[in-house]
């Protein structure tokens, strides 16, 4: 008995080693029972080491923000509702814990020393600490980081990256909560539009099916794309500009210059010859009265005179050695 007392006196040292040592491998459970109830876990200078310190069996996996508005860091802000969400789809998909990775949360305010250490001057900034032990081990055990350049992320792009770094084996996939909100609001717009229509109906159908109509619309628009209207959209053209003498110049000299109020001028030309050319065509020739018919023909005809004139005259503006031109201007 003796004996066995004095045995049991020697190894109770090495038994309290051992106890000692256990916890660590115990970590990944401990904090991930916590992520269960409240994820992603918010982590502090002492935890986050605790959980980045080798050896681990397991992936870690922190984001490094600073949410308060003193650090004046929007797209922290912005992102963490995206980064929030992931870890909670994480935690409701792996409730065994067979990915063994842990999602954590370390802000400035809770964790200045780490940051001190990183040397971090940005944020938000990720950090993925792959195992240092078992099957998937990488024997540096150095964090794999990824910024932020590109601006915001999605949660679904950030599991993406994540997917990429971890090996093969459970990736719970992101569960975006219903916006009943939105679901409302589209239902609402939906029915709304559809009664409008079945009331106002009797009414629209005359104007829709209005050859007229449909005839200004269409003359209109090719005005104006044949005047250069999308080549003020595609060159971001000035409207005016001045003429270097106090005034105003609507006409940009050279055929690679235009400005804005010259395509609409332009397009009213186009549009009153058309419009000449037509009414002697078609109009004219239905007048039963001889001498109205022709005070017509001499008023439509002198807008095209004075038009095309005009339009020559421009001519002459764009390219300043075309040698024609046509009274009045």
């Amino acid at each position: 008995m003796k004996v066995s007392g004095v045995i049991t006196l020697a190894l109770l040292p090495l038994s309290c080693l051992g106890a000692k040592k256990s916890p660590s491998g115990g970590r990944f459970e401990e904090y991930h029972a916590r992520s269960q109830s409240s994820a992603p876990l918010r982590l502090d200078d002492a935890s986050y080491e605790e959980l980045t310190a080798p050896p681990r069996n397991h992936s870690t996996i922190v984001l490094l923000t600073a949410l308060e508005a003193r650090f004046g860091c929007q797209l922290c802000r912005e992102f963490q509702p995206e980064w929030d969400m992931l870890c909670k789809s994480w935690a409701r998909g792996d409730r065994n814990g067979e990915s063994r990775t842990l999602l954590g949360t370390l802000d400035f305010a809770e964790g200045k020393g780490t940051f001190q250490k990183l040397m971090l001057q940005t944020a938000p900034i990720i950090l993925l600490f792959p195992p240092t032990s078992g099957p998937n081990a990488k024997p540096d055990g150095q964090p794999i980081r990824m910024d932020f350049t590109a601006g915001p992320q999605s949660a679904e792009n950030i599991v993406g990256w994540i997917t990429r770094q971890l090996p093969e084996g459970t990736k719970p996939a992101i569960q975006r909560p219903v916006n009943y909100v939105r679901i409302i609001t589209i239902t609402t717009t939906v029915l709304g539009t559809i009664s409008f229509f079945s009331v106002a109906y009797p009414y629209i159908l005359p104007v829709i099916q209005n050859r007229n109509l449909w005839a200004g619309i269409s003359l209109i628009t090719i005005l104006l794309f044949t005047s250069g209207h999308m080549y003020n959209h595609i060159r971001k053209v000035p409207y005016v500009a001045g003429d270097g003498k106090g005034g105003i110049s609507y006409f940009a000299g050279g055929f690679s210059n235009q400005f804005g109020m010259e395509t609409q001028i332009v397009a009213a030309m186009y549009g009153s010859l058309a419009f000449a050319t037509i009414a002697l065509a078609l109009k004219v020739p239905r007048m039963s009265d001889p001498t109205k018919q022709q005070v017509a023909v001499f008023i439509w005809g002198g807008i095209m005179l004075g038009m095309y004139s005009f339009l020559l005259s421009v001519f002459r503006i764009k390219n300043g050695g075309y040698p024609f031109h046509l009274p009045p201007f």
